[in-house]
């Protein structure tokens, strides 16, 4: 495992990602102390990773409704104060 600045890491990504892929793994350091580690992602962690669509249960309508003791203005107008 090799050890990159995490300035390295930002001036060479598109190089530290090559090599990544290829395999290589890093400790990222910052000020000396390793902060943290890139790896290879393995096939199973990507099929994990992979974002699933939104599912749609209801629209604002469905959400439950939310009385004041007290008229929503009066309480904008104390957060604006001598605007």
């Amino acid at each position: 495992m090799r050890t990159i600045a995490h300035r390295d890491l930002r001036n060479r990504s598109s190089e530290v990602l090559r090599d990544v892929q290829n395999g290589e793994s890093f400790q990222i350091t910052n000020h000396g102390d390793v902060v943290a580690v890139l790896l290879p992602a393995s096939r199973a962690a990507g099929d994990r990773l992979r974002v699933r669509a939104a599912t749609r249960r209801g629209g604002f309508s469905a959400l439950p409704r939310t009385r004041l003791g007290h008229d929503v203005q009066d309480s904008l107008d104390d957060l604006r104060g001598d605007r």
